[in-house]
């Protein structure tokens, strides 16, 4: 951990995350303690890449996330994020795949990197997580490195990113639970199955959504996909469709003049396969510390 990310963590991010939330992690064993990882989690505030990240840093773990490309020019806010080694993402650009590639140069070296899976805040009106972008699952299949699954749920009261504001005070709660990680080895190495690719994407979510579940003490319904129920655009939450009707509910199983079949919920699964662009691995923004209960 070098200095300067010591005292970007310990002197700064820690002390303003004390100061409005109250921490509570579980399942900080988990973290592996050598060689490089994915650390993943859901998204639903912008100050909750550096709730999640601040547990990896409290337990001396460095973290490293990718971040859109514009937060490096801004003053001092870019210094930071330069000087701390986080990784820029230039979206929609030719440069787009040059953040995995530097990903993929950083966890073969033995760092540990930290993706939202959803690449952007999640648009569900119900604050579940929404169905993946392939960047994580990519990643880890073709380094071979564990992906350690997280879950957390609070840091939205305190930042609601969608037009509600900051609202520090009285402090919140916020919880963060991580499970056990894993290898996506039974998809392969080969990154250009977009089956497995897909596949692997959806078993990550899975996972992530299990802690949600955990820590919400309810079923999530099926993943809100923006191809499917569509993208409402920036800082704006969606609306849900209904659920679409499983395939063997469609198949004609009286004749024509019969009335179709009541239509179900879905089973959960991706409605449609995310995109597959580097752009998509999502942007965290800066590391933040501290493990436990303040």
């Amino acid at each position: 951990m070098t200095p300067f990310y010591r005292f970007a963590a310990r002197g700064a991010i820690i002390p303003f995350l004390r100061l409005v939330s109250r921490h509570h992690v579980r399942g900080t064993e988990h973290i592996p303690r050598e060689g490089g990882f994915i650390a993943v989690c859901n998204h639903l505030s912008d100050l909750d890449s550096l709730t999640a990240m601040r547990c990896l840093v409290d337990a001396g773990v460095p973290v490293y996330s990718l971040a859109k490309s514009t937060i490096f020019s801004v003053p001092v806010l870019g210094h930071v994020f330069k000087a701390g080694g986080q990784i820029p993402v230039y979206r929609g650009t030719e440069q787009a795949g040059s953040s995995l590639i530097e990903a993929e140069r950083r966890l073969r070296q033995g760092d540990a990197i930290m993706i939202f899976p959803e690449g952007t805040l999640s648009r569900d009106p119900l604050k579940w997580p929404m169905t993946g972008k392939t960047g994580a699952a990519r990643l880890a299949m073709a380094t071979g490195v564990p992906v350690l699954p997280m879950g957390q749920w609070g840091a939205q009261d305190i930042l609601d990113s969608f037009g509600g504001g900051f609202h520090p005070f009285p402090r919140k709660d916020v919880h963060v639970v991580i499970r056990e990680p894993f290898t996506l080895e039974q998809y392969g190495s080969d990154t250009s199955d977009r089956e497995a690719v897909r596949a692997a994407t959806a078993e990550i979510m899975r996972r992530i959504t299990e802690i949600v579940e955990e820590l919400r003490g309810e079923k999530a319904p099926r993943p809100y996909d923006m191809h499917y129920d569509g993208d409402p655009g920036p800082d704006k939450r969606g609306v849900r469709k209904p659920d679409p009707v499983p395939v063997e509910d469609t198949q004609p199983t009286a004749p024509a003049s019969a009335a179709p079949a009541a239509s179900t919920s879905a089973s959960g699964d991706p409605v449609s396969a995310p995109a597959e662009d580097a752009s998509e691995v999502p942007a965290p923004e800066v590391p933040g510390p501290d493990q436990g209960q303040q």
